[in-house]
Order: structure tokens, then C-alpha cells, then sequence
């Protein structure tokens, strides 16, 4: 009997293993090509395996940000400057990381409707936000431990962001504080709030949010302990450095149980390199994020927050009810970039629920999945206030520092402004329903 495998089959097994390698982890355009490619003829393999390797020789990563077409090429350039372990966190969502893809794919199941002969020579990007008025619609989402990707971290963003004109929320799990973050922004920085499993850290978190001048607290809602990040478990395999020396302790937020998550510190260890846990009593804190939340937290937050309060991570009308029923003064659609659960739901889809849900009572802000300027018109269009994005703006981060993040905003900002004149749009408050069709059948 021949033993002797056949290049199809072994071409194959090839194709799995590297599918599954934290190395392209992240990479949308690689793993959808991958996937559709184990069904795949043989020729067609070829075809593939041909664009890989010469995708492979050119080594055509930007080494400036004035090189970028577009936000995706600072993917590449962070995975080749960001130590393997620090990119899956920040490539990693859960299980097999579909609901990511999903965040994606979600903007191309819409179309937009583009109108013609309308004088597009001034076009305004403005969007007003609880009274204050912003140069773009587009949002700095709250990313944990930046420092890991650059060592200016949240500050390079807080900057790039003063430069830019847009509005920045500032993770709980941040490397910088919010004082420093908004010392760099120059203006307002809204709070995030992992409120853990001990009410008096929680607010704490929030008066020193408040006393530093932030104008809104975010509390996120769509992220318990346990979330199963294969990703990044693969990455942490393949980085050879020695993490103990900056990550002295055993708690993780996620992937409860994991191999490598055991250890001595606690959370106390996790929480000495988050300022915002900076003198607080974590003797009794042992979650991240309040499994034991519910409506009865929020009515008791809503009584302590005096600015405004927002919950990030709903996705649903029933809960976006409840939400303005208990005074919430603004929700942000969110699924946490795909790093929360595996529903397989696009945050895109979502959103018309939860904005018939709010009823036009509180703003509306969605994230996930964002690349595009033409996904951020898509959103506005559907009804939007805002648009939120994270991974991108850490890409450039990780890439180039202040300059990346620089880079990463106006290339939305100018892909917007493109779509905006081809549509037949002046203003984004222009921007509506009518100018997208209906989806495909």
C-alpha cells in the first residue's frame, strides 16, 4: 500500500496548520482566504499558495505612516513591531474568533444609495455630543494596556486625538491615568468603568473620574470572567521573552482555568501597572468586571455618577428599554471588537434594534468591525450618533507612536469625507437611511 501522501492532501493539512497560527492571526483578508480554500479545487489552492508566497517575498509592510493606503496596512506593520504575546492580545476575540470576522463582514451586507448633482464642495464632519461639539463622528474606543503596543501608550492616543479633534474614552485597564490623559488630550476624556465585584473600588474609580474633569463614565457590560481567547493563548506560546518581569502575578481577566494563569499576585499584582487602581483597597477584589451586575447596579451607579452615564455593550431593544428606563443617558452598541462572547451577531446589525429600543431618547454609539469610511457612513446613515473604533487606532500605535494614531484618523477621516461627496452629503447630520438599500435577499 502507498503510504506517500498526495500534495493535495498534504497541501491541505498545510493550510489548516497555518490557519491556525497566531503569525496571521487578525489577518481578515488571510483567514477568509484560508477558510474558503479547504473547500477549494486543487487549481484554485495553487492560485493561492502562488499570491501567499509573493505576498511573502515583497515583505510589503509600510516602514512610515505616509505609506499607508489604508488602516489595514497598519496591521501588518504592529504585528511586525508589537512582541507576538501583546499582538494576540490585541488581534485575539473568543473561540475561533468568527464573531470578529463578523463585526467585518457586517458593513458589506449594506449598500449605499449615492446621489447625484449636489454641490459637495464644503462638507462638515461636525457631530455634536451632549452639547459638545467634535471635529469627526469618529470615536476613540477604550483599549487596555497600550503601553503594551508602544511605550507612550494611552498618551500617544490622548495627543493624537487633541490633534485630530476627536472624543477618546480611557479604559479602566489603561496604562496611563485619567488625569495624565486628559493633561495630553488638552480637553475631556470620558471614563471607562470595569466597576469589579467590590462596590467602593467601583466609585472610587468614578469620583476621580469625575474630579479630573471627565464629562461622562462608561460602564461596560458585555464582558465576564472566562472569555476564551485562543488567539492570544497561541501567541503566548510562540513569544519566547521571559513575561514575568512585568507580569508578576497569576490573574487574568479572562480564560479562567487557562494554563498560565495561575499564580501568587492576584489581582492586586494585575492592578499595580492599571493607575487607576492607584491607592485603593483591592484586599477583597477579585474580578475585573462585576458578574453579579445587574439593573439594580445600574440604579444604584445612576444615583453616584453626577456627569453623565453611559453603558457600553448593549445589543438588544429589550435591554436598550431598560436602559433609558433607568436613566442612562447614552448607550454604545458594542460586542467588545468580538473579545467578549461568540454570538456570532455583527454590532451593525444590532444597532437598528437598539436604536428603536432608545426611541431617539439618548444618543447612540456603536463600534466593532469598523475599517472603513464607508462603514462609518453606514452606521451614521442607519442612525448612529457616533462611531467608535480600537483596534485600528492601536495598530498605528503599535506601528509609529503618535504619528500612527495621527495617520490612522485622517485616512478614515478622508475616506469619510470621499463617501460623503460621491453620496450627495454636505453634513452628517445629512447622512440618513435614505441613503442606503435595502439588503440583498
Amino acid at each position: 500500500m502507498n503510504h506517500t501522501p498526495s500534495r493535495s492532501g498534504t497541501r491541505r493539512k498545510f493550510l489548516k496548520m497555518l490557519g491556525a497560527s497566531p503569525l496571521i492571526a487578525g489577518s481578515s483578508v488571510v483567514v477568509t482566504s484560508l477558510v474558503n480554500l479547504l473547500h477549494a479545487t486543487l487549481h484554485e489552492e495553487k492560485d493561492f499558495v502562488r499570491w501567499l508566497e509573493n505576498v511573502q517575498q515583497s515583505g510589503d509592510v509600510i516602514s512610515s505612516p505616509d505609506q499607508a493606503l489604508d488602516v489595514m496596512d497598519f496591521e501588518a506593520a504592529a504585528r511586525k513591531a508589537i512582541p507576538p504575546a501583546h499582538f494576540g492580545y490585541l488581534a485575539t476575540g473568543v473561540d475561533e474568533d468568527a464573531t470578529v470576522q463578523a463585526n467585518r463582514d457586517g458593513y458589506s451586507h449594506i449598500q449605499i444609495r449615492a446621489r447625484r448633482l449636489v454641490d459637495v464642495e464644503k462638507i462638515d464632519t461636525s457631530r455634536t455630543i451632549f452639547g459638545a461639539k467634535w471635529d469627526t463622528p469618529i470615536v476613540l474606543s477604550p483599549i487596555g494596556s497600550q503601553k503594551a503596543f508602544h511605550p507612550d501608550g494611552e498618551l500617544a492616543v490622548a495627543r493624537a486625538a487633541k490633534t485630530k479633534g476627536h472624543l477618546m474614552l480611557l479604559s479602566t485597564a489603561a496604562t496611563s491615568s485619567i488625569e495624565d490623559a486628559i493633561a495630553a488630550r488638552d480637553g475631556p476624556v470620558w471614563q471607562q468603568l470595569y466597576p469589579t465585584n467590590v462596590w467602593e473600588v467601583g466609585r472610587a474609580i468614578v469620583k476621580r473620574a469625575e474630579k479630573a474633569g471627565s464629562p461622562a463614565i462608561v460602564l461596560t457590560v458585555d464582558l465576564q470572567e472566562g472569555s476564551n481567547r485562543e488567539t492570544l493563548f497561541r501567541a503566548q506560546r510562540v513569544d519566547k521573552r521571559q513575561c514575568s518581569t512585568c507580569h508578576s502575578g497569576g490573574y487574568s481577566p479572562f480564560a479562567r482555568g487557562k494554563p498560565g494563569t495561575a499564580g501568587s499576585g492576584g489581582f492586586a499584582s494585575f492592578a499595580s501597572r492599571k493607575p487607576m487602581f492607584d491607592g485603593l483597597d483591592l484586599s477583597k477584589v477579585t474580578a475585573l468586571h462585576g458578574v453579579s451586575m445587574d439593573w439594580d447596579f445600574v440604579k444604584r451607579l445612576r444615583d453616584t455618577v453626577t456627569v453623565k452615564l453611559l453603558i457600553k455593550g448593549i445589543v438588544t431593544r429589550e435591554d436598550a428599554q431598560l436602559a433609558v428606563e433607568h436613566g442612562v443617558d447614552g448607550l454604545i452598541v458594542s460586542n467588545h471588537g468580538g473579545r467578549a462572547e461568540e454570538t456570532l451577531r455583527p454590532t451593525i446589525e444590532s444597532l437598528p434594534e437598539v436604536l428603536n429600543g432608545v426611541a431617539g431618547k439618548v444618543p447612540v454609539i456603536v463600534d466593532g468591525g469598523v475599517r472603513r469610511g464607508t462603514d462609518i457612513f453606514k452606521a451614521l446613515a442607519l442612525g448612529a450618533t457616533a462611531v467608535g473604533i480600537g483596534r485600528p487606532h492601536s495598530w498605528g500605535l503599535g506601528a509609529f507612536g503618535q504619528a500612527g494614531v495621527e495617520a490612522v484618523l485622517e485616512i478614515l477621516q478622508r475616506e469619510l469625507r470621499t463617501i460623503m461627496r460621491q453620496a450627495g452629503t454636505t453634513s452628517v447630520d445629512k447622512i440618513t437611511r435614505d441613503y442606503l438599500a435595502p439588503r440583498p435577499s
